[in-house]
């Protein structure tokens, strides 16, 4: 003869569910876990340095093309983003391979260009030697990074 389960001391069976401490537990658990994935989720926008990081090798490689290709590069910057022209028969043509495209600053990226002109211009000779030094200052909110530009063609973040 088989006989039902005794029930507990509480009224109810060994099988009959959770304690409110196991479950307890378990939310603790989810609500630690879900604040981990909140906390480690990447901003939408980016980070500032990565967009300092991708103009500064841009610029490093148009020096690079200048150098190569024994012309002219020019890189120009405003306010709505930045790109890059090549000297050619004379005039200034942009380039239009893929990664030297007209790019526009990231979401809420302010730039501010240290000259006074809302656009300004530095040109790598064929040697790769710069035409003016040029400090960009990119800022979203309180970040704060500066890309220099200098007259030997270095190019370097602070910030």
């Amino acid at each position: 003869m088989v006989r039902p389960p005794r029930p507990s001391r509480y009224g109810r069976g060994a099988s009959a569910g959770f304690t409110l401490v196991e479950l307890m537990i378990v939310l603790t658990l989810i609500g630690l876990a879900s604040a981990a994935v909140v906390l480690a989720w990447p901003d939408p926008r980016g980070a500032l340095r990565d967009d300092a990081e991708r103009f500064a090798a841009r610029v490093r490689a148009a020096h690079d093309m200048a150098i190569i290709e024994g012309r002219s590069v020019s890189v120009w910057v405003s306010d709505g983003g930045y790109g890059f022209d090549k000297r050619a028969a004379g005039a200034w043509a942009p380039v239009s391979e893929k990664p030297m495209l007209v790019t526009r600053w990231g979401a809420d990226v302010r730039p501010a260009i240290v000259t006074e002109a809302s656009r300004d211009r530095v040109i790598f000779d064929s040697a790769g030697l710069g035409s003016t030094p040029m400090t960009v200052r990119l800022q979203r909110g309180n970040d704060v990074i500066s890309v220099q530009i200098g007259i030997d063609g270095a190019v370097t973040i602070n910030g």
